[in-house]
């Protein structure tokens, strides 16, 4: 496993912000990770990246304890921050050569560090703004470089934090064939903290629901949507009547209405159960029960 988390707490003075956290990620897999503002994804991120000590519980990034991680530990590890101090005066290709130099020592057979320049830049849609100052790009732009920063020295597990924040939906689109070319090409395995409910769906193999400081769910897309929002509803009109169906696959169902009904069927409607229903019912349902 490259991420093991069992038992994880952690308590500021006499306030408990997380309660038994546990879950796993394995070698190219993509997690996402969500939950409202002040739910405690940033303190386990934190404690997962080494930046935090916890309170209690058992955890092992990259077979280590974070809390123990040296230099060779850190080059193994990705971070895409929402915000990063940058120098303004830099040009983004020698910025990233320049940084991509810190991870030249601890390049293997195995693991060939860091992320040749010109490739990088190619990969995160930068090729064309290699020689700009860092103080002359776009937000779009910045966050993109954000992104080069953070898989620079090839990391075995990345941490993104809102990375698409501020992409128009073509950078987006492209961020997002990245992030599966990573995971399936190179073995990346990726934790993803989001607020960004359709990014999450569209990108990761299992989502967990930190709220209250507890995971309060886990596991696929469709897993989570049946968990809580349950049955797709199908509504149609046959001969001036209005009919309404709930069940677990609208498509079967459909394709049975049409061989019944043929063209007789007005005015279809299908309403799938979304992961959005999921996530508000079990952060309501977490909050009325605290």
């Amino acid at each position: 496993m490259v991420l093991t988390v069992d038992g994880l707490r952690m308590r500021y003075g006499g306030t408990e912000v997380l309660h038994d956290v546990s879950f796993q990620a394995r070698p190219g897999e993509v997690v996402a990770l969500l939950g409202p503002n002040g739910a405690g994804k940033s303190t386990t991120t934190e404690i997962l990246e080494g930046f935090r000590l916890r309170s209690a519980g058992n955890v092992a990034v990259l077979g280590v304890d974070p809390a123990e991680g040296d230099e060779r530990w850190r080059s193994r590890l990705g971070i895409v921050l929402q915000s990063w101090r940058d120098h303004g005066n830099w040009r983004v290709r020698e910025l990233l050569h320049h940084l991509g130099s810190y991870y030249a020592p601890y390049s293997s057979a195995t693991a060939v560090r860091p992320w040749e320049t010109g490739e990088l830049l190619e990969a995160v849609g930068l090729g064309a703004y290699a020689a700009q100052k860092i103080k002359t790009l776009s937000g779009g732009q910045r966050r993109r470089l954000d992104v080069a920063i953070g898989i620079v020295g090839r990391p075995e597990l990345l941490f993104l934090d809102e990375p698409t924040a501020g992409f128009d939906p073509e950078a987006r689109h492209e961020f997002h064939e990245l992030v599966r070319r990573l995971a399936v090409e190179q073995g990346t395995t990726i934790l993803l903290t989001t607020h960004d409910l359709d990014e999450a769906s569209k990108l990761a193999h299992r989502i967990l629901i930190l709220t209250g400081g507890r995971i309060v769910a886990a596991g696929t897309t469709a897993e989570l949507t049946t968990l809580i929002a349950g049955e797709d509803e199908v509504r149609w009109i046959v001969d001036n009547q209005h009919f309404r169906k709930s069940t677990p696959d609208s498509t079967e169902f459909v394709r049975g209405l049409f061989a019944t009904y043929g063209a007789a069927v007005r005015e279809l409607e299908v309403r799938r159960a979304s992961l959005e229903g999921t996530y508000l019912a079990l952060v309501r349902g977490q909050e009325l029960a605290s």
